[in-house]
């Protein structure tokens, strides 16, 4: 891991890793969308708005994944000093805030047919509420540290202790009473029909395609802007009278 983090060998390893993602992700994810929507029959109950599940479900996952990574990399500054662990964590957040995003307005969508609402204060759509402004806090935590030259140690102490509220979404539809249905997959199997559960699956593969290739692109421009900001220090230094 340490070899990795090495900052040449990670520029390399992204720059031949990030159009393949891109190019696996936009593939996936454009197919399983119109697998989802062409292919796939409507449900029994729901109908045709069972189709937003091929977006709903996905974005939920990388929504809560994306605060994961947050919090791993985090974990990794703040106890191997991993030197790209905190550009890690910071690169996840633009995405993940956009997945989490995502999922609250196709929820609000699928919600308005479905609960005849766009929103009730039920307790798995309020826990990912606060994941997205848990997210908004971390990312302008993190620029008024990188701002005013800050210890990167603050936006990683929150990455973790924010990620107290990914088991609370995970858990939320068991722990309360709630409009929102229970896990539909479960480490015992899943109870979605092949029909929706193929294609939505490949539209997870395609999303984390892309939330990777985007991770990995936002780390670069972090690495970059890191290294200008090192190399005009260092030439302010030199040009200074003696």
């Amino acid at each position: 891991m340490h070899g990795f983090a090495n900052p040449r060998r990670f520029l390399s390893l992204a720059k031949t890793l990030t159009p393949i993602l891109l190019a696996v992700g936009l593939l996936a994810s454009v197919g399983a969308v119109v697998w989802g929507l062409f292919v796939t029959p409507p449900d029994r109950l729901m109908g045709e708005t069972v189709r937003i599940i091929f977006i709903h479900v996905p974005t939920a996952w990388l929504g809560m994944a994306g605060w994961m990574t947050i919090a791993g990399s985090s974990l990794a500054f703040i106890v191997w000093r991993h030197p790209l662990a905190a550009l890690a964590a910071r690169a996840a957040a633009i995405p993940g805030l956009v997945f989490t995003a995502l999922c609250l307005i196709t929820g609000s969508i699928w919600g308005r047919p479905t609960w005849g609402t766009w929103w009730v204060w039920d307790g798995r759509l309020t826990s990912m509420l606060v994941l997205f402004f848990l997210y908004l806090a971390y990312i302008a935590l993190s620029q008024a540290v990188d701002r005013e030259g800050a210890s990167a140690r603050l936006p990683a102490i929150f990455g973790l202790v924010g990620a107290v509220n990914v088991p609370i979404i995970n858990r939320s539809v068991v722990w309360w009473n709630s409009l929102h249905q229970p896990p539909s997959i479960t480490t015992g199997g899943s109870s979605i029909d092949g029909a929706f559960l193929w294609p939505m699956m490949v539209a997870l593969l395609g999303f984390t395609c892309l939330f990777a290739a985007t991770m990995l692109m936002n780390m670069r421009a972090l690495l970059a802007q890191a290294q200008a900001e090192a190399r005009l220090r260092r030439r302010a230094m030199e040009a200074e009278p003696a």
